[in-house]
């Protein structure tokens, strides 16, 4: 089949212009652009005058798990607003079911109007502070290199066994080299030697750049960065300065962690372009950042131009400015019409992988005594939450024991816990946290970065325990509770990471459960349960906690929560 696409306004993402012209598919491959292709060479001809064309955008690095749907769902929310293709992380289900998850997440990515490109895990666990559900190896992830999906080794986050020279983290590094492939990586405010040390490693890219100063230094020194906005981590505003040259041409847009309720209602990679409109930026510099630059970072040959030879990933926009998309091809089919994603098969996954993503969950009931905190030194280490930013501060201040065990709800210190839920240790790492703004209850997940163990907050005990064994019993998800009741609630069943329902309906349990907790007192605008998760990663500055205790990231030690 031949198709002509003729009279669409063409952004060039090679020379930023945008001109009138046609474009000749065949056998999913852009065969020809220009005016001199006309209906003699098609067997079917679509006219596209008054409308913009430009490349399927590219997600460059996101975790499908952080949005809870399975990657059909996913496609299905993501595809009308233009996304043709993801670069996906597994670590999240890699933590909690080993080689198996990501056997599963390669399964259920078949079929989908969405390629979905694999960088495989890096870090499970990602530090050995935490307790996962397995331990990959270099040699446990070699095999996956012949998978024709997979396209390198996943954020390294481990920088300090990069910048030291670790073994076992170099020979992971140095098998995705020997394939010719990429690294992705991840090392919030390294700079300096340090900074030169982890990139001559080999390190291809950051997209944990919260500030300007920060990027600019990677791009500097030979680095992509990838300009993040999700549901918790939003850092377009203070990178906007990087929609210019000469940093413009060395950033991919990527969304890394979005919840549901966020792609329904704003879009996904659309929504970064028409922000960044709005704020005087180009939208051909845009587009460019989600495209050919997107695959030109990610080492993906013939994808993200309209050219001769380039994967017929196209849109096409009712308005450039809003990225209002209309039509969306997909190697060269049309899968949205009108803004309607047409429908497709489920893929076939084999059942020992199922069985291995619904059996996550290896604990014992919990009570309030898992929870209480024997007082000591009245200073004590808190771990304080920036908005908008996955990165903490440690505050250290008085606690008063007297008052509910140390919380002190009129100073937002609340109880922080992270229990260990797939090897049956029994461990529990407990702390105080600020920043989450709780009045009364608990909340409690099993999203958990990135062990994903089960994480509690809240302003008592007894809730706390109610939450957590709640969240057992659903085998995975998020839960509020007061005096003891349940007042919303998600299930999560697979890997206690995602759900199986539809978009839609997860997108409405989500606005359930982040409803209850704003009734709970949590600070509005914050998303609790997205923020709550990113508390026990630790990697990430400054002041972290795990199933071991509290964790100071950038020694990488573990630290006593009390205070000489």
């Amino acid at each position: 089949m031949r198709i002509l696409l003729k009279n669409g306004a063409v952004v060039n993402v090679f020379t930023g212009e945008i001109e009138k012209t046609n474009i000749l598919i065949e056998d999913k491959v852009i065969a020809g652009v220009g005016t001199e292709y006309c209906e003699a060479d098609a067997d079917k001809t679509e006219d596209l005058a008054g409308k913009f064309v430009c490349p399927g955008f590219i997600d460059g690095h996101i975790h499908i798990e952080s949005t809870m749907l399975l990657p059909g769902e996913l496609a299905k929310v993501c595809v009308p607003h233009g996304t043709t293709s993801i670069v996906s992380d597994p670590h999240e289900i890699a933590n909690v079911c080993g080689t198996a998850g990501i056997e599963y997440m390669l399964e259920t990515s078949e079929e989908i109007p969405m390629t979905v490109y694999l960088m495989l895990p890096s870090c499970v666990p990602a530090t050995s502070f935490d307790e996962s559900g397995a331990v990959l190896s270099a040699k446990d992830l070699k095999p996956f290199y012949n998978e024709v999906k997979v396209l390198g080794l996943a954020e390294m986050m481990n920088y300090p066994g990069v910048i030291c020279g670790d073994g076992v983290v170099l020979e992971k590094i140095n098998d995705a080299k020997e394939f010719n492939l990429i690294v992705n990586g991840h090392a919030p405010l390294l700079t300096g030697k340090s900074l030169d040390r982890y990139i001559a490693a080999g390190i291809n890219d950051d997209h944990e750049c919260s500030g300007f100063e920060e990027a600019a230094e990677r791009i500097r020194k030979g680095q992509w960065v990838m300009i993040r906005q999700g549901t918790a981590a939003r850092n377009l505003d203070a990178l906007l300065p990087l929609f210019e040259e000469p940093y413009a041409h060395r950033c991919v847009l990527v969304t890394d962690d979005k919840h549901p309720s966020d792609l329904l209602e704003s879009g996904h990679i659309d929504s970064i372009i028409r922000r960044a409109v709005k704020c005087g930026k180009s939208v051909v510099t845009g587009i460019r950042m989600a495209t050919i630059q997107a695959a030109q970072c990610m080492g993906i040959r013939n994808l993200g131009a309209i050219a001769p030879g380039y994967i017929a990933d196209i849109l096409v926009l009712d308005d450039l400015d809003t990225v209002r998309v209309r039509d969306v091809y997909k190697n060269g089919e049309k899968v949205v019409e009108n803004g309607i994603v047409c429908p497709f098969p489920e893929p076939e996954v084999r059942a020992d992988l199922i069985k291995a993503v619904k059996n996550s969950f290896f604990m014992d009931e919990l009570s309030a005594k898992n929870f209480y905190i024997e007082p000591k030194t009245p200073r004590c280490r808190v771990i304080k939450g920036i908005d908008d930013q996955l990165i903490t501060d440690e505050w250290i201040t008085e606690i008063n024991w007297e008052k509910n065990g140390g919380i002190d709800i009129d100073r937002d210190i609340l109880k922080i816990a992270v229990a260990e839920r797939h090897m049956h240790t029994g461990h529990i790492g407990l702390g105080f946290i600020s920043g989450i703004g709780l009045k009364e209850g608990a909340i409690a997940s099993s999203v958990s970065h990135d062990s994903h163990n089960l994480v509690i907050v809240g302003t008592n005990d007894l809730d706390m325990a109610t939450a957590a064994n709640r969240i057992r019993e659903l085998g995975g998800g998020c839960v509020v509770v007061r005096d003891g009741k349940v007042m919303a609630e998600m299930p999560l069943p697979v890997a206690g990471l995602m759900s199986e329902g539809s978009a839609e309906t997860v997108a409405k349990e989500n606005a359930r459960v982040r409803k209850a907790v704003y009734k709970l007192g949590a600070n509005k605008g914050l998303e609790p349960f997205m923020t709550m998760a990113f508390m026990s990663l630790s990697v990430i500055p400054s002041l972290k906690i795990t199933t071991k205790g509290l964790v100071d990231v950038n020694s990488q030690k573990l630290v006593s929560l009390y205070v000489e």
